[in-house]
Formats: structure tokens, sequence, C-alpha cells
């Protein structure tokens, strides 16, 4: 394509195409990446294992695309965005399908870990995909409408699993989410627009990688945003992945099938995302950051009630504060790194996913040592991080950084 290609303008047919594309493969990406979460008493019960042990078939996940971003972006620099997505979906598709057949806990780990880094090709591409497809002026809302659809995924994918499990087993529940999966990722295929953004990049690509991660992190608002990514993502997920332990005791009795409904948290999500986005492209990345990690606050101080009603409120605001803050610097990302998009979004994304792993299994030991009240204190301890991390973020904290 032509270098004066500036992008598709938002309202034209191949914006749309794009948007909804990506929008599926978010299904496709995080109804697989979180089906076992909505079940992991079940599975812990199943496999007679402990919480936090059952809790890395979704910390162990999320460990493999963590590991896997950076090498698929040096893979997308080399054979283009789309051929990289559509090598990664098929992948993790069929290890999704793979893997309830698996008999045990360490094989299933197993599985679900190589299923992670197969994952790893699709949300830092998807995000460098979209900022070099659209038209600059509508980065935000369109990531922001990326982000609204991976909600969207993580929450069809957990209101699935819970259910079906409980009647018919955990490994039905997470085959079912599979298969809706694959449904998603044909669709991503077949609708996704050709590149017109996309530059083949030469040279030597690990070195070339390096350089450019080495010239990012020597600016402090990307450094910022990275750790939005880590800070805020491993909150989140910690709550996620305990909460049901928790209300499967005193004094709420909340069976598997009823807590899964609290995923529907999630639609609150979808909404802030969009909120967020178009709040950021008015107002700067700063502020909707800094309101995130309040409203995120809030919501995890009213998980501490006796009152289910009060936690599931509490829920709902954690969420719609966790996906502004997300919305607000995936968006940042791309306008921020003049050079180096992939390798900027790839390495927000490990982040990302590493903080999920890392403290999506230390609020297992919290869980065990301290009950509910630990799992909150660490998460209150990583927002209110994620909150100074914010204060760093230029008022305008999109704005191309100058090297």
């Amino acid at each position: 394509m032509s270098s004066e290609f500036s992008g598709h303008p938002r309202g034209s047919r191949e914006y749309r195409r794009l948007l909804v594309a990506l929008a599926f493969a978010g299904v496709a990406t995080f109804t697989q990446l979180y089906s076992s979460q909505g079940i992991l008493p079940l599975i812990s019960r199943d496999l007679g294992v402990d919480a936090a042990t059952a809790a890395l078939t979704v910390s162990g996940t999320t460990a493999g695309l963590a590991a896997a971003v950076l090498p698929w972006s040096l893979l997308a620099d080399r054979i283009g965005r789309l051929p990289a997505m559509r090598i990664a979906i098929v992948s993790a598709t069929v290890l999704g399908l793979l893997a309830p057949l698996m008999p045990d806990a360490a094989s299933l780990i197993g599985v679900r870990v190589v299923e992670g880094l197969a994952l790893g090709g699709l949300p830092a591409i998807a995000l460098t995909y979209l900022a070099e497809e659209v038209d600059r002026r509508h980065a935000a809302t369109a990531a922001a409408t990326y982000v609204a659809g991976t909600s969207l995924g993580g929450l069809l994918g957990r209101l699935v699993a819970a259910p079906i499990a409980e009647q018919a087993g955990w490994r039905i529940g997470m085959g079912s989410v599979a298969v809706i999966a694959a449904v998603a990722a044909v669709v991503f295929i077949a609708l996704a627009p050709r590149s017109y953004g996309f530059a083949f990049v030469a040279g030597h690509p690990l070195r070339r990688l390096v350089k450019v991660i080495g010239m990012l992190a020597r600016d402090r608002v990307m450094l910022a945003l990275w750790a939005q990514g880590f800070l805020l993502m491993g909150g989140f997920v910690t709550v996620y992945n305990y909460l049901a332990f928790h209300l499967e005791g005193a004094p709420y009795f909340l069976p598997p099938a009823l807590a899964s409904l609290l995923f529907t948290a999630y639609l609150a999500g979808t909404a802030s995302s969009r909120i967020a986005g178009g709040i950021a492209e008015r107002t700067g990345t700063r502020p909707v950051l800094l309101g995130a990690a309040v409203v995120m606050l809030a919501g995890l101080l009213l998980t501490l009630a006796a009152s289910l009603l009060i936690v599931i409120v509490g829920l709902v605001v954690m969420t719609a504060g966790f996906f502004a803050g997300h919305a607000a610097a995936s968006a940042a990302l791309g306008q921020r790194a003049a050079q180096g998009r992939a390798q900027a979004a790839s390495v927000y994304t490990l982040g990302y996913y590493a903080g999920s792993s890392l403290f999506g299994w230390l609020g297992g030991l919290a869980l065990l040592a301290g009950d509910w009240p630990a799992v909150v204190s660490l998460v209150a301890v990583l927002v209110v991080l994620a909150g100074v991390a914010a204060l760093a973020v230029s008022p305008r904290g999109g704005a191309p950084a100058r090297h």
C-alpha cells in the first residue's frame, strides 16, 4: 500500500470489518485463556489438588502467553500481523480442544501452558495491527472497542463453562468453551481485512528487538504504561481466581453455577472500556488511569462485606475500574510509540500476563494464609502502586515520545 495510507477512517467498511474481526479474535482468545477460572473449585476437588495448584490452569496459561509475546512480535515483524495471528489462533484452538482430555493435573497444566504460548500471538499483535490500520484520530476508541470484545470473550467462557461443568463435569465445561472459541476463530479469519499499514522490517530481528525495547524503556511514560498492565491485571485476575473459593464458604454458601454468574460483572468492563476510550481522547490518559485506580480500589474494598449484594456491587465497580485503566493504557501505547509499536505492545502484554501469572498464583497462597482479607490486601497494594505509576504519565499521555 502507498506510504500515504493513514488508516481506515471511522465508519468505513474496512474499519467496521477490522473491529468486528478483532472482537471475535478477543472472544477466541479470552474464552480459552480463562475457561478454567470459573470452575477452579471443581477442578481442585476432582483432581485432588489445592486452590493454588488448580489456579495454575489459569496462571500457567497466562505465563505461557507472557513468555511468547516477544517471539511472536518478532515473527509478526517478518511475516506480517495477519499471518502471525492466524497461525496463533489456529494453534491455540487445537490445544484448547485437547486440554479437557488430559488425565491429571500435571498434564492439564502442561497443555494449558503450551496453549498460552500459542495465544501469545494474539493480544499484542492485535493492538499493533489495529494501530497500523486505523486512523490515528480514532485509535483510542478503536482500541477500547477491541478491549470491550476481550471482556465479552472472558465473560462468555466463564458463563458457559461453570453451569455445564456442574452438571456434566469440568471436562465437558472446558470442551464446550473450546468449541465456541473455534467458531470465533473461523469468523476472525474470514473477516479480518488485509493489512495496508504494515511495512516489512529489515535487519536482524533479535538485535532490532533489543535496540527498540531499550529505546522505549528510556521513556518514563512508556514505563508507566507498562506498569499499569502488570499491576492492574495482576490484581484483577487474583480477585476472579479466588472469589469463588471465598463465596463457597460462610456466610454465602454459593454453588459454582451461581458463583459463575458473578462473571457477568464483565459487562461493566465492556461499557467502561468504551467510555474510558472516549474520555481519554478528550482529557488525556493520566486522568483516566488515576480515576480507574480509585474506582478499582473502592470496588475491591466492598468485596470484604458480609452481604452478598454488596460483594456483587464491589465486583462490578472493581471490574469497571480495571477495564477503564486497561483500555486507556492500551490505546496510549500505540500513540506513544512513534517507533516500535509492535514491541511496545508486546512488552505491555508480557507484563500484563506476567502480573496475571505471578499474582494469580500468589493470591492462592494469600488465601491459604489469611483467607479473603489477605487476598484483598495483596490486590489493594497492587492498585495503589498502579495509581502511583500513573502519576508519571504526562497529562496527554498518548502523545508520541521524541527520541
